[in-house]
């Protein structure tokens, strides 16, 4: 009697065990991402298709991935789901960012969630270049994935129309307003660069070729009208300006890459992240170059990080944590740059078998990369927004001949002094 007692027992404890376990394999983990394009072509299908990848290979976890718009757009919605009690675990906003998330108390660090010794290699994977914005005081914020470096594409056939050299794209400020000299004609100029969308990126770029660093490690001052970035704003105004090889008024940072692909300017500067669009839509034979140098090369990184949100359970942080490592896995990082264009985002991923093969037939597709060994880290500070859009508005305002550069950089700068004051 008593061992059939026992044997009833122990089967409903196995019975009881082996419910629950299933119940818990079944039990999926939600996590909804936020996160932006801020370029051309099909990539929210990219996107889907690679989730739809990961809940095959994790089908214990559920990724819904909500496509926001662009930087500005996606941060203010993912932040306003937050505070109107729909959180999201994860997103991928600007790298630009960090300063404003910690500030808020938004975001936790990775390096607090991913600590396994797998979990610290993974975060010492990645370009340093592309660690600098999401690294502050000591902690892993942000981990790259949709990384960008600025770009000079130029249309092969312009160039040899004009007696210039394709193969010798220019490498200065002189070198490169000579060519677009030469390259202006009916219809079309020598060169764009966009002055609307991120303003304060490409002014970052003319002022780092020209000596000077807009902000301080810490974020908290910044060097807006110091005599070289004057200058190197003054040099950007006078391509319209005084050369007439740029058009006047505000350049479309939408539409420049239509326009270059059209043949309306021989030269763009505009984001990595174009790349494939470019490669997709272009009926003639293009180069990509590594910025023109004045004083020194250089181009600010730029794009999107993943971030995790505060008011996760440990589940969910856990997921979102296996999520992010699948995401940006050297196979995955590859898929992802031969997609768009954006940068590999570690070393291995340029040693995957596709990402080698596709720059073999595609050199193009390795400026950027290259570009990272001068490349800094893209414009952040606290009160980043605000700071920001200060800079970006002097830049326009400049540009479209309302103020001097001087001015427009004075009262950027006075304005930034005011919103930093706190953190000094």
């Amino acid at each position: 009697m008593l061992s059939k007692l026992i044997r009833k027992t122990t089967l409903a404890a196995l019975f009881a065990s082996a419910l629950t376990a299933s119940s818990l394999a079944s039990a999926a983990t939600d996590l909804t991402m936020y996160y932006p394009i801020a370029v051309g072509g099909p990539l929210t299908d990219v996107i889907d298709g690679m989730i739809n990848d990961f809940q095959k290979a994790n089908p214990d976890i559920k990724v819904k991935a909500v496509y926001s718009g662009n930087y500005d757009e996606t941060r203010v919605r993912a932040l306003s789901a937050i505070k109107g009690g729909q959180p999201a675990q994860l997103s991928v906003l600007g790298a630009l960012d960090t300063y404003d998330l910690i500030d808020q108390n938004l975001i936790e660090p990775f390096d607090k969630v991913a600590t396994s010794a797998e979990d610290k290699a993974w975060l010492q994977s990645f370009y340093p270049g592309l660690m600098a914005n999401g690294t502050i005081g000591g902690h892993v914020w942000g981990i790259p994935f949709q990384r960008s470096t600025i770009v000079m594409f130029y249309n092969k056939d312009m160039f040899r129309a004009a007696g210039l050299n394709p193969d010798a794209p220019p490498k200065t400020w002189k070198e490169m307003l000579a060519a677009a000299t030469k390259l202006t004609g009916k219809d079309k100029f020598g060169l764009m660069i966009p002055s609307t969308g991120y303003p304060y990126w490409m002014f970052q770029a003319f002022a780092i070729q020209n000596g000077v660093s807009l902000m301080n490690k810490e974020g908290t001052q910044v060097y807006f009208n110091t005599p070289a970035a004057v200058e190197a704003l003054e040099f950007w105004r006078s391509l319209a300006a005084t050369h007439k090889v740029s058009p006047a008024g505000a350049i479309e940072w939408g539409t420049l890459r239509q326009a270059f692909v059209q043949g309306q300017t021989a030269m763009m500067w505009h984001t990595t992240g174009n790349l494939t669009a470019v490669k997709k839509e272009a009926k003639f034979d293009f180069g990509v170059a590594m910025l023109p140098a004045n004083k020194q090369p250089g181009s600010p990184v730029g794009g999107g990080n993943f971030y995790l949100f505060k008011g996760s359970t440990p589940a969910q942080q856990a997921a979102s944590v296996t999520f992010v490592r699948w995401m940006t896995a050297p196979e995955r990082a590859a898929q992802w740059s031969i997609a768009t264009g954006y940068v590999g985002t570690s070393p291995a991923s340029y040693n995957t078998p596709a990402l080698r093969d596709y720059a073999k037939t595609f050199p193009q597709a390795l400026v950027a990369r290259d570009q990272l060994a001068v490349a800094i880290p893209e414009f952040s500070t606290e009160q980043t927004a605000r700071v920001r859009e200060a800079l970006s508005n002097a830049v326009q305002a400049a540009l479209t001949g309302t103020k001097t550069s001087k001015q427009a950089l004075d009262e950027a700068q006075a304005t930034a002094e005011r919103l930093l004051k706190p953190y000094r």
